[in-house]
């Protein structure tokens, strides 16, 4: 019969076409539509981001611009003495926490860029599956370690050891959370490093072993090389992680301000001074407690430059390779 429809299994009722069309469209009208839900739950999502981001930067440069009436900017920025808590003469030189932080940041550097990756390049070329299914986990493990747990493994284990060796270092220094931090952000070198080399085509690697390279030369001028921008992203993540740690300075560095490039003795770095500030050693609306937003300010100019760095090394090394 034109125009109609009869249900299979014996069912003698018939349905036109126009019938069923009808019931269609009756079912998606009392049927909720998850899909056209979706887009603005993530559009949502993503204003919240944005929002939080325009009001952390937001209190930031407010309470920043409040210190600043009462401190003045080029003392903050060339004065060399950091004393704020001073009834007398308290003096406000950014300079001794800049320091302390890029010595715990530069020998986390020099711990963690060699050694991961040189477990990336292990992972990504030379290891077996079985080998990287054992030490990639450990690897996760080192990762998810709780900062306060490091910092005491830097002041009761690593110092002691240190100071067999050097007889003059002090119990707080910055050598032993440095060498701390490198260990705690390896694991994220080596992580998005091998991620970056094994995103490399096999095709590059099969193409230089055709004219005659061998693994190690192939990893070293041809891998690397091609995984260069990747690379530099890991690396440059895992300082601004170095630059923003918080507790294992607090534990293991000291609370003395010192502009100083000694390794040996006391520091004290701009988040483990938040922390001091943020304990309670300042009164609420006092000159200290705006200083923690100037310093945090510091800070966060820092890893801002760093990413700024970072991508103009990948836009360069994109279009060259």
């Amino acid at each position: 019969m034109k125009g109609v429809f009869r249900l299979p299994r014996g069912n003698d009722k018939e349905y036109s076409v126009q019938q069923m069309i009808i019931e269609k469209r009756l079912k998606k009208k009392n049927h909720f539509n998850f899909e056209k839900l979706i887009p603005g739950l993530l559009l949502l999502t993503a204003v919240l981001s944005v929002l939080t981001t325009i009001g952390i930067v937001s209190t930031l440069i407010f309470e920043t611009f409040i210190f600043f009436d009462r401190v003045s900017i080029i003392e903050f920025f060339t004065n060399k003495k950091w004393y704020p808590f001073s009834a007398t003469n308290a003096s406000f030189g950014i300079m001794p926490l800049v320091v302390g932080t890029l010595k715990v940041t530069g020998i986390a550097a020099i711990v963690a860029v060699p050694i991961g990756l040189a477990t990336a390049i292990y992972l990504s070329e030379y290891a077996s599956e079985r080998a990287r299914r054992i030490i990639k986990p450990i690897l996760e493990v080192l990762a998810g370690i709780p900062t306060i747990v490091y910092g005491f493994f830097a002041l009761t284990f690593v110092t002691p050891i240190l100071k067999q060796m050097i007889p003059s270092l002090e119990t707080f220094n910055a050598l032993s959370p440095g060498i701390v931090v490198g260990i705690m952000i390896t694991p994220m070198v080596a992580s998005l490093s091998e991620d970056a080399m094994s995103s490399v085509p096999r095709s590059i690697r099969e193409g230089a072993f055709a004219l005659g390279a061998t693994k190690l030369e192939t990893t070293i001028k041809v891998i690397l090389p091609a995984a260069v921008s990747g690379i530099t992203a890991s690396v440059v993540l895992a300082l601004s992680r170095a630059i923003g740690e918080t507790m294992i300075v607090s534990v293991a560095g000291g609370s003395t301000p010192n502009a100083s490039f000694d390794v040996t003795s006391s520091i004290q770095t701009m988040t483990a001074y938040i922390v001091q500030v943020s304990t309670g050693d300042a009164g609420y609306q006092t000159t200290i407690y705006y200083s923690i937003y100037a310093v945090g300010m510091t800070l966060f100019l820092f890893t801002l430059f760093m990413n700024l760095f970072a991508q103009f090394i990948t836009r360069k090394f994109k279009e060259e390779y």
